[in-house]
């Protein structure tokens, strides 16, 4: 299945998992399933989240409440090296994380920077900042493995992977494209490298790299860099300063960049703006481009030499891709005169067409700066890396204080944020109708209705994420075809009913959990109910 309004191609049916043969699920089902943790990969399934307000469009007596993540008690999970290692200035999490679907291992690319060579004056400037690589088998306890394959401090005894040609990379984001069909270039890596606009100034521009093993890197395109940085003849997109891979992603058969500038749009705004380009073959990029997302305040504009001021966007959107709605995490760059006051924290927002993103809360900070004195003080980066992992979602994150950034201490650090398994945020009961006053009702009733789900061939099932749901509190379950009209089979007295909590609970109808002979188009009517429906918090239902 896919959401008719969402573009982008689903993986094949997975496998089927068993389900209760009673309508209305028991406690002990749900018990049992929060106590398993092999859960179905929610990447290949149609997601609807509770704050896609796309997927989700129609709601009554319900409300929005977005969930804040903890911090991991391991962070940094990745931290800078000892004296004398490549990354002992900097482990900047401009970088990304991807699960090995075959293996199982998470793999992690970020920008590592040695303190010797970054003081050492006789090398180009952007040689010292190159691209590293880390391990893990569970996303928490990392390793850095000796690749042996770029010197630096007079050895090759690192974890820096190999670029050909070499450049300096200050952020970079990975992708895995299985569907290549030349496995040399099944990874791809957006670097953000300078090129010099005069003897003190560079712009910042995109080189594009392929890989087969995401280790040793080949540039995708013919460039000769020299002193570490691409010339503008070389360059892949317009020659303007564009700091081009906050995040990277695969919509609908291109690739998109997300990153940020400040140059003038078709409609102008303030400062920093999250900025896209496109690309069918990964090479070869479009000159146009489009604007990704801005900020409410940013529509003011406070004039020239105020680019540091104001409330703005930073560094793009570090994208998760859900197959039918993108995910995104985008930095909120608190903007003051001074760089001594500037701050950074990270906001929420998503997308359903691949190029604009909105926020499903104004002004949610997702994840604030740490306290003065942590690791990740002043400062946060949006890192691409998400992953449902047992229980949890973790989405990995880097710190930067750029009250600090002109005297340059070192930096850096890679985090995990957490969150209960895809609960992003909930629809709850909202009682504020509900009373006797001129505008309130005695009786209330909390339900939404989804936007039309096309039903590809085959037999399909329904899983709820949702808490709070016992014997006086359920979901009532109904699906309708395009138009409104109540399927017999799936709606009234055959109306499915949820009353066990999960990440993943099966939804059945009289006893059948596979949806069959299905109108080409199908919404979804949930309602909840009980003497305890205040209770319930729905994060997202999947269908399979």
């Amino acid at each position: 299945m896919r959401v008719s309004n969402a573009v982008g191609r689903l993986a094949a049916l997975a496998t089927t998992i068993a389900v209760s043969t009673c309508m209305v699920l028991s406690a002990a089902t749900a018990d049992e399933e929060l106590a398993n943790s092999s859960y179905f990969d929610e990447t290949q399934a149609v997601t609807l989240f509770a704050f896609d307000d796309v997927s989700i469009p129609f709601t009554q007596n319900l409300k929005l409440e977005m969930r804040s993540p903890e911090r991991h008690a391991s962070n940094p999970v990745v931290a800078r090296g000892p004296e004398g290692s490549c990354d002992s200035w900097a482990v900047q999490f401009y970088g990304s994380v991807i699960r090995d679907s075959a293996s199982g291992k998470f793999r992690m690319w970020y920008v590592a920077v040695s303190k010797a060579e970054r003081q050492n004056k006789k090398l180009p400037r952007s040689m010292p900042w190159r691209v590293a690589y880390a391990e893990s088998d569970d996303g928490v306890h990392w390793d850095k493995p000796n690749l042996g394959l770029v010197e630096s401090g007079g050895n090759t005894n690192n974890n820096l992977v190999k670029l050909d040609p070499s450049v300096g990379v200050l952020n970079l984001k990975v992708l895995f494209d299985p569907d290549d069909p030349d496995p040399n270039r099944r990874y791809k890596m957006g670097a953000h490298v300078w090129t010099p606009k005069s003897s003190t100034r560079r712009n910042g521009t995109l080189a594009p790299y392929v890989s087969a093993d995401g280790l040793t890197w080949k540039l995708a395109v013919d460039a000769d860099p020299v002193d570490a940085e691409l010339l503008e003849a070389d360059t892949v997109i317009p020659p303007l300063h564009f700091e081009p891979v906050g995040g990277l992603y695969k919509w609908d058969g291109l690739f998109y960049l997300s990153g940020q500038n400040a140059i003038m749009a078709a409609r102008p705004y303030h400062g920093r703006v999250s900025r896209t380009f496109v690309s069918s073959d990964f090479a070869k990029w479009s000159h146009t481009s489009a604007i990704q997302f801005v900020r409410t305040p940013q529509h003011q504009l406070l004039g020239p030499g105020k680019s540091r001021m104001g409330e703005q966007t930073h560094e793009g959107i570090s994208v998760w891709n859900r197959g039918n709605v993108l995910v995104g995490i985008s930095g909120m760059w608190h903007g003051t005169p001074e760089w001594k006051d500037l701050t950074i924290d990270l906001g929420f927002v998503v997308s359903n067409n691949g190029v604009h993103f909105r926020e499903p809360a104004h002004e949610h900070i997702f994840l604030k700066r740490g306290d003065d004195g942590e690791w990740d003080q002043g400062g946060l980066l949006q890192g691409q890396g998400f992953e449902n992992v047992g229980h949890q979602t973790y989405v990995y994150y880097g710190a930067w204080d750029p009250r600090v950034w002109e005297s340059s201490p070192p930096r850096g650090g890679v985090g995990i944020a957490t969150l209960p398994r895809d609960r992003f945020a909930d629809l709850v009961v909202d009682e504020t109708t509900k009373g006797t006053g001129d505008y309130q009702m005695e009786e209330t009733v909390s339900s939404f209705l989804t936007s039309s789900v096309d039903i590809e061939p085959g037999p399909h099932q329904m899983f709820m994420n949702a808490e709070g749901l016992g014997d006086d509190a359920n979901l009532k379950v109904e699906l309708l075809d395009h138009l409104l009209k109540p399927l017999p089979n799936y709606s009234g007295q055959n109306a499915a009913r949820v009353n066990a909590s999960g990440f993943q609970t099966p939804v059945t109808w009289s006893g059948r959990s596979e949806l069959k002979q299905l109108p080409k188009r199908v919404r979804v009517r949930v309602t909840f109910e009980g003497t305890k429906k205040t209770d319930i918090r729905f994060s997202a239902m999947y269908l399979r």
